[in-house]
């Protein structure tokens, strides 16, 4: 019997709220050439000299908003996950999780893995719909830090579980728990990419001019187009919960600049309350857990612009986070790769 382990890994988060940890996992992050696609020199000096400095510290007064005595919202919610799916899964599997930037670090836990000698390992990025900047950097991170390894496990690499029924079932048996029915209207909201990311997924098909969030089944250019596996997820769903076209919407939060994807949330949120939509139900269909884009970024701050603008209530649908059929779900996913 193999011995095999399973790595999953999330974005990360600061050690705490205090400056200058926020500082240092904003460098990490945004120095990251698949997050900001700059020439090098550009990039640092950017990033550096600019965004960082000027971010940290309002990104430590939101990071302290969602704080728990716990810690890092993110970090408690894969920790438990993990624990949960450890006691769930085959005896001969042992379930880490790392983060791309922070701690516990990817190169911390592959140390383990090496040191342990495992023959199989999995490595799942907990992102459902894949994209350069999220699990692209994690596979380029990873294949970098082991490559002057002298043996190598059997690796094998999830890149994206959108689709896959029981991910589709848990997300569908969270957003039944709140009574959809009673919403006036449902967005589905993914968080949002720079258009250039797209179009260097599909450079000989700009995003001006791809059918990506029309095409049924994804196919050819599609199958790694970040815009095409959100919308098919959200018809996923849709149909799972007997939504007819007019209930819901889809669209993209956490916007840098207007070239980012389009429709954007906040705007689709408020345009909604001014034409009369007073409950509303929102999904985030990028995130297993909470963190600071659900918590505070859709269930704070654009619940505040939906009031704003004449809406009543905003209910934000609590991630997947360490659910019973979340954990299923990752057997699931994981085993369809070991066997």
């Amino acid at each position: 019997m193999q011995k095999k382990a399973v790595i999953l890994i999330n974005t990360g988060s600061p050690d705490s709220f205090q400056i200058r940890d926020v500082r240092c996992y904003l460098s990490q992050f945004l120095n990251d050439k698949r997050v900001i696609n700059l020439p090098y020199i550009l990039r640092k000096f950017i990033v550096n000299l600019i965004i960082v400095p000027f971010r940290a510290p309002k990104s430590a007064v939101k990071y302290k908003q969602i704080w728990t005595k716990n810690g890092s919202p993110l970090i408690v919610h894969t920790q438990n996950l993990v624990n949960k799916l450890q006691k769930k899964i085959d005896d001969d599997t042992t379930v880490f999780f790392a983060m791309r930037y922070g701690n516990p670090s990817i190169k911390s836990v592959l140390s383990k893995i090496k040191e342990s000698d495992f023959e199989h390992l999995t490595i799942l990025p907990l992102f459902p719909q894949y994209a350069s900047s999220t699990t692209g950097s994690i596979y380029e991170y990873i294949f970098n830090s082991i490559k002057d390894w002298n043996t190598f496990p059997s690796i094998n690499f999830i890149n994206q579980f959108y689709d896959n029924p029981q991910f589709i079932n848990a997300f569908v048996n969270r957003i039944k728990s709140y009574q959809p029915e009673k919403f006036e209207h449902i967005i589905f909201s993914f968080h949002g990419l720079p258009l250039s990311h797209l179009d260097n997924v599909h450079p000989k098909i700009p995003n001006k001019i791809c059918n990506c969030k029309k095409m049924m089944p994804i196919t050819g250019h599609g199958k790694f187009c970040y815009k095409a596996c959100c919308y098919e997820m959200s018809r996923l769903l849709a149909k799972s919960l007997n939504l007819n076209h007019d209930q819901f919407t889809i669209s993209f939060q956490s916007r840098m600049t207007k070239n980012w994807i389009s429709p954007f949330t906040d705007e689709i949120i408020a345009s909604k309350a001014k034409a009369g939509v007073k409950n509303i139900l929102v999904v985030a269909g990028s995130f297993v857990a909470d963190c600071l884009e659900t918590t505070l970024e859709l269930g704070v701050e654009y619940s505040a612009i939906f009031k704003t603008n004449g809406g009543e209530n905003l209910q934000l649908v609590e991630s997947l986070n360490d659910s019973d059929d979340w954990v299923n779900a990752l057997i699931a996913i994981i085993h369809d790769e070991i066997v």
